[in-house]
């Protein structure tokens, strides 16, 4: 069965789109099988999805998300199958690392989202704990066959002291997007949506400025205008060492994401070296001389 039939076959179980004729229009996805279909968004979970996505969580975040006013309209989610159906947003720029570059503004447009989020009352059923996490992951990997990188247990081993400074100054936790590739933001030019909600938990909210970052590549001059958009004020040293020290733990987490997709053998890409180059860019920001130093902003406090 092609994508396409696909998606037609999961259309017929659905009111809003049982009737639908028209085209699809195949859209971006890492994992899932995505079609937009007039003023709707089709979502069709990718193979082996289920062994780590909890689908009522996903679909009870993107409600809140929704209702947060940082997210489009849910009007199907089926837990069983994972099948999601959201508004379209029309004339909107689905975002990549190069068009956070050119596009003026978007890392800006990107922080008041995140911050519209962070400060909402939306709640979510899911804790977002990334200790946990990497161990659900190697759980998963245990089970297949497929090698961690050279070094990944001793790497593990040295964020040690950074879950150590966590949990010495815990922050409130937010409602967190938690997975935010370019991909998931769309973009109007002046204002900025988030989709996708399947790793979406409560968490310290400095994650999803830090991942960000990293997802997007952004340099020294976009980073800072995220911050300064997201706090409106000088952040802390504490907050700042949050920010990098979890753009190496993001990349520890995903890392292991990247081998289950490799061991799944998605197609989308080379997950091998995708899950390689995000070790080895954990790597070098943990052997930096100033990781030490934000550690340490971190553990103090305010």
């Amino acid at each position: 069965m092609t994508e396409e039939e696909q998606a037609r076959a999961a259309m017929a179980g659905i009111a809003e789109l049982a009737d639908y004729d028209g085209p699809l229009e195949r859209l971006g996805g890492l994992t899932n099988i995505v079609f937009r279909a007039g003023a709707y968004c089709l979502r069709i979970p990718g193979k082996g999805t289920e062994e780590y996505i909890d689908r009522d969580n996903e679909a009870g975040a993107a409600r809140a998300a929704a209702e947060a006013g940082v997210s489009p309209e849910v009007i199907h989610a089926d837990a069983q199958s994972g099948i999601m159906v959201t508004r379209f947003i029309e004339d909107t720029t689905t975002m990549t690392p190069g068009l956070f570059k050119s596009r003026s503004g978007s890392p800006e447009r990107a922080a008041r989202a995140f911050h519209r989020l962070h400060v909402s009352d939306a709640r979510f059923d899911f804790r977002f704990e990334l200790f946990a996490m990497i161990d659900d992951y190697l759980k998963v990997l245990a089970g297949k066959t497929v090698d961690l990188p050279n070094g990944y247990h001793e790497a593990l081993a040295e964020a040690e002291i950074v879950r150590e400074a966590l949990a010495a100054r815990p922050l409130p936790l937010a409602a967190c997007h938690c997975d935010p590739l370019c991909e998931n933001f769309l973009d109007t030019g002046e204002r900025m949506w988030i989709v996708d909600w399947e790793y979406s938990g409560m968490n310290d909210p400095m994650w999803d400025l830090a991942d960000l970052s990293v997802e997007a590549g952004f340099d020294a001059a976009q980073e800072e205008e995220m911050i300064d958009a997201y706090f409106d004020r000088d952040p802390r040293p504490d907050e700042l060492g949050r920010i990098v020290i979890y753009k190496a733990m993001c990349d520890l987490l995903w890392t292991l994401w990247g081998l289950i997709q490799h061991a799944n053998d998605n197609p989308a890409e080379d997950f091998w070296a995708y899950s390689v180059n995000r070790f080895e860019r954990c790597k070098a920001l943990m052997a930096d001389a100033a990781f030490a130093g934000h550690v340490a902003a971190v553990k103090r406090g305010a």
